[in-house]
């Protein structure tokens, strides 16, 4: 998934977005209520986890734009208030889930899971290419009786492609959905990634699947006679 984590204590946001990130999601974190204001009207996520206290625009606020703007993907709020009134503000503002602070990073992650699961593009924990499977959970990719832990990076492409398997993905499309808000690939980075990926895909015996098409970008074009 695709978060957008806004927290400004710098000390709560890194363990955050490092978890996060462990799992397999793309984070973008932001420090700044008015920078997350700006990004939810220009950016889709499928997820946004928010700080009730922000500087600028608090994340009570950032919630109730977000919906206004007709965006339907879930919030969580993290906050130090824990009274029911407080509860019920959060989700009267739109709100899907509430976490009080400190946050466990172990029942954040749960939370997230579950938040998942609302998703449209929600298909269970496991994707299915033909007979490639790719487990959601522990960033493992299996094909018969091969199975292969995959890099955090390697997980997040061949996700991407598996979900849009036939489909042209352009070098452009590629770094706005797996790097960063604030960042940008090195020049060979997404070439890498992609040969990277391939050599994963070798080990399973559909290599091939990962076809580079020049001039446009990659596709993931399943073979069955592979």
């Amino acid at each position: 998934m695709r978060i957008l984590l806004v927290e400004d204590d710098a000390d709560q946001l890194e363990p955050l977005h490092a978890a996060l990130s462990q799992a397999g999601h793309i984070v973008d974190g932001i420090r700044d209520g008015a920078i997350a204001q700006w990004i939810i009207s220009q950016r889709d996520y499928d997820l946004l986890i928010l700080d009730w206290l922000l500087p600028q625009v608090n994340g009570l606020n950032l919630c109730r734009q977000y919906r206004h703007l007709g965006k339907t993907a879930p919030v969580l709020i993290l906050t130090a208030k824990d009274t029911t009134t407080d509860k019920v503000s959060g989700l009267d503002a739109g709100a899907d889930d509430y976490l009080v602070k400190p946050a466990d990073v172990f029942e954040l992650l749960a939370r997230v899971r579950a938040l998942g699961r609302r998703s449209p593009l929600w298909k269970g924990d496991t994707l299915h290419v033909e007979d490639l499977t790719l487990y959601l959970p522990n960033l493992t990719v299996e094909r018969g009786e091969q199975s292969l832990q995959l890099s955090t990076r390697e997980f997040q492409l061949l996700e991407y492609f598996m979900r849009h398997p036939r489909q042209v993905l352009s070098r452009n499309q590629i770094e706005q959905v797996l790097w960063e808000w604030g960042t940008e690939p090195e020049s060979n980075a997404i070439t890498t990634l992609v040969r990277r990926v391939r050599q994963r895909l070798q080990a399973v015996g559909v290599s091939d699947w990962l076809e580079t098409v020049y001039g446009m970008g990659y596709r993931l074009n399943p073979n069955v006679q592979s």
